[in-house]
């Protein structure tokens, strides 16, 4: 029976799941910003993208500090995370309504990663790896100024107008459902009136 894994070795084992998932990433990314309609949101995956690849490279870094080889291990969470975002995208949705929907996928990933980095902030920081915390929290510090900006173009107009296509759309439902309930009536009121007894003189 193998023995228990020490606080280390487990550190370890989660900043292999966050340099896996931050690869997971940079193969995702590039689908969501070809996908986007506003550029302004194309633009900012485009640049987390570029942020993604220098986590890379951080993590790299963190984990020579460690005297540790670089090395990913497949993170569930965010490849269940990414596979919705897909799923998205195979569906048929407005442009707009669309845009909104991968601003809620990337800030998924977002909220995802800020609580790993957190974490191993934190682990660092107790284990006295002050060169890996300090690293680390560059990173954290960048995924939430990512997710700031994606909640930014949300409130500054794409949610906007993702409700408006809703209500239009919501609209013209409502009077297909008007025109065909009078259709429906119609045929029915003229069997009704065929029916009717003439009145007496």
């Amino acid at each position: 029976m193998p023995e228990p894994k020490s606080f280390h070795e487990v550190f370890i084992d989660e900043l292999r799941d966050a340099y896996d998932a931050e690869k997971q990433l940079t193969k995702a990314l590039p689908k969501m910003a070809r996908a986007a309609a506003s550029d302004e949101l194309r633009t900012a995956f485009e640049d987390h993208l570029a942020e993604t690849e220098g986590q890379i490279r951080r993590l790299e870094q963190v984990f020579a500090s460690l005297d540790e080889k670089p090395r990913g291990k497949h993170c569930d969470g965010i490849a269940g995370i990414i596979e919705e975002g897909k799923s998205i995208l195979e569906e048929d949705i407005e442009e707009t309504v669309l845009d909104a929907c991968l601003i809620a996928a990337g800030q998924r990933a977002e909220h995802y990663e800020m609580a790993a980095y957190g974490s191993l902030i934190a682990w660092a920081q107790t284990m006295g790896h002050a060169e890996a915390a300090e690293l680390l929290q560059e990173t954290l510090d960048e995924e939430k100024a990512a997710d700031e900006k994606l909640s930014s173009l949300a409130e500054g107009g794409i949610n906007a107008e993702a409700a408006r296509t809703a209500q239009a759309g919501g609209e013209r439902q409502r009077a297909s459902k008007k025109d065909d309930g009078k259709l429906r009536r119609g045929p029915a009121a003229a069997r009704s009136a065929s029916k009717k007894k003439p009145g007496r003189r």
